[in-house]
């Protein structure tokens, strides 16, 4: 089978790169900006830019992929604060872009559009855990535009005919994500108190918020069984099914280190509209391709904190200095994630 995985130089297209052609035994080929820098040990990478139709239709002619993975976007609710004009313009239209390329294609791939739990937004209390069919109140400029993507989606697959599939996405984690994301951030504020390039006082957003956090492979796995198993024009919410508070999930991350840190609220990472809980009901995609999350919160909240403090080690000396850690900290993690964390310092 032959997978194209459309921007994929952000922090899942790695994962759902390796599991295609590693675990799947997939032809992959993936995308990514001019700008970005991506290289892909078995896969073939191309620049793309999602915002020329005529370059997608090009290379879905030339490639005839089987299945096809929408990952493009601008994916962060804070920033989509900052530039709206480019969130609506990366989401949006290079949705609408991908989906008439789709339509035109000599070979019509199967397509998965990656969206958001975000797209929920204003959760009542009585409506958690969410169903896909909940009504969507976007409380952030970037869960509008994704809202509007999952909307577009469903338009093309009634209207065409085409074997389009939507995923509301909740929050995912682990190794090698940037820190503009909550745990990445906490993560590295933690990791210079300890090599002292930060003073000991880790500066927050809203700990309140109570999000549903889900490693990264378990969520790629998702993707994989719903483009191949999913129903034509269906959405699919892809989480843990448990929300945790932004505190617990900091607390977790001091606890990991020895120093003795203070918190500060940060005015500046405090959103101007906020959503109090967001937790979805994953038993659509628990019957209807047999998927569920298998890896623990802690552990990869754990891999996310290593993988940062590894970052400045020579490789050489990792493998020494995963073991010294482990019993300094007395700490377990499953030979997979020293791959995926070897794996992303190479």
């Amino acid at each position: 089978m032959k997978a194209l995985v459309v921007g994929g130089g952000g922090f899942v297209g790695p994962y759902l790169v390796r599991h295609l052609k590693d675990e799947l035994g997939y032809e992959v080929t993936v995308t990514k900006t001019e700008k970005e820098t991506l290289a892909m040990d078995g896969a073939v990478v191309k620049n793309l830019d999602i915002l020329d139709k005529n370059q997608i239709s090009e290379l879905l002619n030339e490639e005839k992929p089987d299945y096809l993975f929408h990952l493009a976007a601008q994916s962060s609710v804070a920033y989509s604060w900052k530039n709206p004009t480019l969130t609506v313009d990366v989401n949006i239209k290079g949705c609408v872009n991908l989906l008439e390329a789709v339509k035109d294609a000599d070979k019509k791939p199967r397509v998965l559009l990656i969206g958001s739990g975000e797209e929920y937004g204003h959760i009542k209390k009585d409506e958690c855990p969410i169903i896909e069919d909940n009504v969507l109140r976007p409380g952030n400029i970037y869960a509008a535009t994704k809202s509007c993507q999952n909307m577009l989606g469903k338009i093309y697959s009634d209207a065409y005919g085409l074997d389009i599939m939507m995923v509301r996405a909740f929050n995912h984690i682990g190794p090698n994500q940037t820190p503009v994301f909550v745990v990445a951030d906490f993560c590295k504020q933690v990791a210079d108190i300890e090599k002292g390039k930060q003073e000991p006082v880790i500066y927050v957003g809203n700990l309140s918020a109570k999000r549903d956090f889900t490693d990264v492979r378990d969520v790629v796995k998702a993707y994989a069984l719903l483009v191949k198993g999913g129903k034509r024009g269906e959405t699919y919410n892809v989480g843990r099914g448990h929300a945790v508070a932004i505190e617990d999930i900091l607390k977790e991350i001091v606890s990991m280190s020895d120093k003795d840190i203070e918190v500060k609220v940060d005015e500046k990472k405090l959103r101007p509209v906020d959503v109090p809980i967001i937790e979805p009901d994953i038993e659509k995609i628990k019957k209807e391709v047999g998927w569920e999350p298998v890896i623990e919160l802690r552990q990869h909240i754990f891999g996310c904190k290593f993988f940062i403090d590894l970052q400045l080690l020579p490789c050489i000396h990792l493998l020494c200095h995963l073991s010294a850690y482990f019993d300094r900290k007395n700490n377990d993690i499953d030979k997979n994630t020293i791959y995926v964390i070897y794996t992303c310092l190479k």
